[in-house]
């Protein structure tokens, strides 16, 4: 993965009033931190920023960030977004080192149609995404399993799922990822022999039979 260059400003001044005039002046406040490094008050172009995740690696995507002339690779670890306009408020901006493994949440998609589901069967994906481990130059964009073989009853396992090189699941190796379910059993038809159904349609009718009897007797 490449990383993406975003120029930042140092802002010297914060709170919700000096936030809301660099707002008005076409950026956002955001804060660049990490180990060995200062925290600093930064200033960022939402529409530049919103170009940068906008790719294959959304925010997974490496940022390095030009402050002032001086390079600092990064990731995105929080984005503050209005709820209504979904527009870019705050970022926060998380140091990294191409030698130094981080923690990341990938996208998780099958392809394939399951031999399982060709039978009637339904193919269930346990998760969306999946936590990873590894250098974040290495963390892949999306995670993908081919489905197709897994027949009924059949799941896929987190040790079976292809990862590149210096990059792990964080999860137990047994862990089941996707799974095909079988179709469920149909009931039996009302009246048939032996049916559940049946019998319990039979119970009420000769509960309500009895009632009235006793109602009788009383009035005697």
């Amino acid at each position: 993965m490449d990383s993406q260059t975003l120029k930042a400003e140092v802002r010297n001044t914060s709170g919700k009033g000096p936030a809301r005039q660099l707002r008005m002046k076409g950026l956002i406040p955001a804060v660049f931190y990490g180990p060995g490094k200062t925290p600093t008050n930064l200033a960022v172009s939402p529409e530049s920023l919103a170009k940068v995740l906008s790719g294959a690696y959304g925010r997974n995507q490496l940022v390095e960030l030009d402050i002032a002339g001086k390079k600092e690779l990064t990731l995105v670890r929080d984005l503050e977004v209005e709820p209504v306009t979904r527009e870019l408020l705050h970022a926060d901006f998380y140091a990294v080192s191409k030698d130094r493994e981080v923690r990341a949440r990938v996208p998780f998609t099958t392809t394939g149609r399951a031999v399982g589901v060709q039978k009637g069967g339904k193919l269930r994906v346990v998760y969306r995404d999946l936590p990873v481990v590894g250098a974040p130059d290495k963390i892949p964009a999306s995670i993908e399993i081919d489905v197709s073989a897994l027949d009924t009853a059949q799941s896929y396992r987190v040790k079976e799922v292809a990862m590149p090189a210096g990059v792990r699941i964080d999860f137990p190796a047994e862990r089941v990822v996707a799974s095909i379910e079988s179709k469920e059993k149909e009931l039996p038809e009302e009246g048939a022999e032996g049916g559940a159904p049946a019998a319990a349609a039979a119970a009420p009718a000769a509960a309500a039979k009895a009632a009235p009897a006793k109602d009788d007797k009383k009035k005697k």
